[in-house]
C-alpha cells in the first residue's frame, strides 16, 4: 500500500497550525503510514479551489475547508 499524501493548506494561521497539529495526533495514533505537507503559498492553494481556509487534503482530495475544524477521529476516518 502506497504512503498517504495529507497536506494542510492554509497561511500558518492558529487553525491551520490546529488543523495540523490534529492530523499529526491522527497519524501517530493509528501508526497510519502518512506523509503530512503544510501549504502555506497561495497560488498552490487556490490550484485545489479552496476559498477558505485552513482545508485538508488526503490523496488530492479536499475533505474539509473553513471552519469547524474536524475533530482528530473524524481525520482518522478520512484518512
Amino acid at each position: 500500500m502506497k504512503k498517504i499524501s495529507i497536506k494542510v493548506l492554509g497561511t500558518g494561521c492558529i487553525k491551520c497550525n490546529t488543523l495540523a497539529e490534529r492530523v499529526k495526533q491522527a497519524i501517530a495514533k493509528n501508526n497510519f503510514d502518512a506523509e503530512l505537507e503544510k501549504v502555506e503559498d497561495l497560488m498552490e492553494i487556490m490550484k485545489y479551489g479552496v476559498m477558505v481556509t485552513p482545508a485538508l487534503v488526503i490523496n488530492g482530495k479536499v475533505v474539509a475547508s473553513g471552519s469547524p475544524l474536524p475533530s482528530t477521529d473524524q481525520i482518522t476516518q478520512w484518512i
